[in-house]
C-alpha cells in the first residue's frame, strides 16, 4: 500500500515540494503491482510524525479542554472537561472503524473515501505512505493516527460554544454523528487527490477548512438552536480561572506545532517554514488583539491576549507551510482585529450565545487564513508560488469556492444533525440543572471544594 503521487498540481520547481508535501499523503491507492520491492519507511521522518502526532493530542487532552474549562463558570468545569474527553475518545474508535476510510479509503468520489479501509483493512505494519520526496515513506500506521487527532480534536473545538447548558448525552452524539456526515466528507474533499476541492487545487496546509471553518460554523448554529444560558445578558458569567485557560492556550500553541508542522508528513524544510511561521504569526495577533482592546477599552487584557493567540494560530494553520514568515506577521495583525470585530460587536449586535467565541475566533480566523493562503502563497509576497500557470486572481477564486463549499455543507448537515439530536435525546438540561451547574447535575461531581 502506498498513496498516490499527485502528479496534475503543476511544477513550480522546488516551491512545489513544500507546497504540496502535505496533499501527497492524503491520496491513496493500492501499490502497482509491478512495484519491484516494498519501500522501507524513513526512520527520522517517522519519528518526527510520531512526535507530532502527540503534540495534536496534547491540543486535546489537556489544551483545549483546560482552555474551555477556565473560560466557563466553576460548576461547569467538569462538564467541559468530561465532553473534550469523552467525545476525543468516542472518535479515536470511530476513526478506525470507519473514519479513516470514509475520509481516506481510496475511493475514486469526489465526496466520500469509501468502505475499503474499514476496520483499518489492508492497514498493517508494512504498509506505507508516501511523502512528497521521490522513495521516501513512512508507516501509514503513523499517518492514520496523525490524522485521528485531527478528527478528534475539531469536534472538541466545537464545545466551547454550547458549553454550560447543553446535556452530555447530546454533547456526544452530535459529535459522532457530526464527525461522520460533515467532518470525514470534507476531509475527504480537501485532502484526498480524488476529492472535489482538491481537484479545483485549493491550498489548505493543515485545516483552514477541514478544522476551524467547519468547527467554527457548527459553533454558531450550535449556539443558535441550543439557545442562549438562563441569565445571560443579566447574570455575571466571567470565566472563572483565566490562570487556567492560559495554561491551556499555551499547550494548545506548543500542540499547534505538531499539528501545522506534521502536516509536511516529513522533517523537511516544508515544516520548519510552518514551524516558523506558527511562531511569528501566533506572536503577531497577540500584540495586534492587544493594541485593538487598548484603544477600545483602555486597557489590554490577558482574555484578549489568548484570544489574540489562537486567532494568529488559526489564521496561520491553511497557509502554514505556504506564506512566507513575513507573510505570517502580516496574517498575524490582520487577523486579531478582524475576530476582536465578531467577538466584541456583531455577537452583542445578534445576540447570539457562543460561550468561547468559537466562531468569532475559529470560524472567522479559518475564513480569513483560508482566503488570505491564496494571497500570501505568491513568491512575490515571500511564498513559496503557485502552480503553473496559476495566478493570484485565480488562486483566490479557488479559495473562495472551497469555503463556500465546505460552509453550504456544514451549515445544511450541522444543522440537520442538531434537530436530529433534539429528537433523539433534547438538546438542552433544565433550568435547575443549569442553575445548579452541570458538574453537580450532569456528572455527580464538582471540580472545586470549599
Amino acid at each position: 500500500m502506498s498513496f498516490t503521487k499527485i502528479s496534475n498540481l503543476g511544477r513550480v520547481g522546488a516551491a512545489a515540494t513544500a507546497l504540496f508535501a502535505p496533499a501527497v499523503a492524503f491520496a491513496q491507492e493500492a501499490a502497482p503491482a509491478a512495484a519491484a520491492a516494498a519501500p522501507i519507511p524513513d526512520k527520522a521522518d517517522t519519528a518526527f510524525m510520531f512526535i507530532c502526532t502527540l503534540l495534536v493530542l496534547f491540543m486535546l487532552m489537556p489544551g483545549i479542554a483546560l482552555f474551555y474549562g477556565g473560560l466557563v463558570r466553576a460548576k461547569n468545569m467538569l462538564s467541559v472537561l468530561m465532553q473534550c474527553t469523552v467525545a476525543g475518545a468516542a472518535i479515536m474508535l470511530i476513526w478506525v472503524t470507519y473514519g479513516y476510510s470514509f475520509a481516506f479509503g481510496g475511493s475514486t468520489s469526489a465526496f466520500w473515501g469509501g468502505t475499503a479501509k474499514m476496520f483499518l483493512s489492508g492497514v498493517g505494519v508494512d504498509s506505507t505512505a508516501a511523502t512528497f520526496s521521490d522513495g521516501v515513506v513512512i508507516p501509514e500506521f503513523i499517518f492514520v493516527m496523525f490524522q485521528m487527532t485531527f478528527a478528534a480534536l475539531t469536534p472538541a473545538l466545537i464545545i466551547g460554544a454550547f458549553a454550560e447548558r447543553i446535556k452530555f448525552s447530546a454533547s456526544i452524539l452530535f459529535c459522532i454523528l457530526w464527525v461522520t456526515f460533515v467532518y470525514f466528507p470534507i476531509a475527504h474533499m480537501v485532502w484526498d487527490a480524488n476529492g472535489l476541492i482538491f481537484g479545483w487545487g485549493a491550498l489548505d496546509f493543515a485545516g483552514g477548512t477541514v478544522v476551524h471553518i467547519n468547527a467554527g460554523l457548527a459553533g454558531l448554529i450550535g449556539a443558535i438552536m441550543v439557545g442562549k444560558r438562563t441569565g445571560y445578558g443579566k447574570d455575571m458569567m466571567a470565566p472563572h480561572s483565566m490562570t487556567l485557560t492560559l495554561v491551556g492556550a499555551a499547550m494548545l500553541w506548543v500542540g499547534w506545532f505538531g499539528f501545522n508542522a506534521g502536516s509536511n508528513l516529513e522533517a523537511s524544510g516544508g515544516a520548519m517554514l510552518a514551524t516558523v511561521n506558527t511562531f511569528v504569526a501566533t506572536a503577531a495577533a497577540i500584540i495586534s488583539w492587544c493594541i485593538v482592546e487598548t484603544f477600545t477599552r483602555g486597557k489590554a487584557s490577558l482574555l484578549g491576549a489568548v484570544s489574540g493567540m489562537i486567532a494568529g494560530l488559526v489564521a496561520i494553520t491553511p497557509a502554514a507551510g505556504i506564506a512566507g514568515p513575513m507573510g505570517a506577521i502580516v496574517m498575524g495583525l490582520i487577523v486579531s482585529p478582524l475576530c476582536y470585530f465578531f467577538v466584541a460587536v456583531i455577537k452583542n449586535k445578534f445576540g447570539y450565545d457562543d460561550t468561547a467565541d468559537v466562531f468569532g475566533v475559529h470560524g472567522i480566523g479559518g475564513l480569513f487564513g483560508a482566503l488570505a493562503t491564496g494571497i500570501f502563497a505568491s513568491a512575490s509576497l515571500g511564498g513559496i508560488g503557485y502552480a503553473e500557470g496559476v495566478t493570484m486572481g485565480g488562486q483566490f477564486m479557488t479559495q473562495v469556492y472551497a469555503v463556500l463549499v465546505t460552509i453550504a455543507w456544514c451549515g445544511i448537515g450541522s444543522f440537520i444533525i442538531y434537530k436530529i439530536v433534539d429528537i433523539i435525546v433534547g438538546l438542552r438540561v433544565t433550568v435547575e440543572a443549569e442553575r445548579e451547574g452541570l458538574d453537580l447535575a450532569s456528572h455527580g461531581e464538582a471540580a472545586y471544594h470549599d
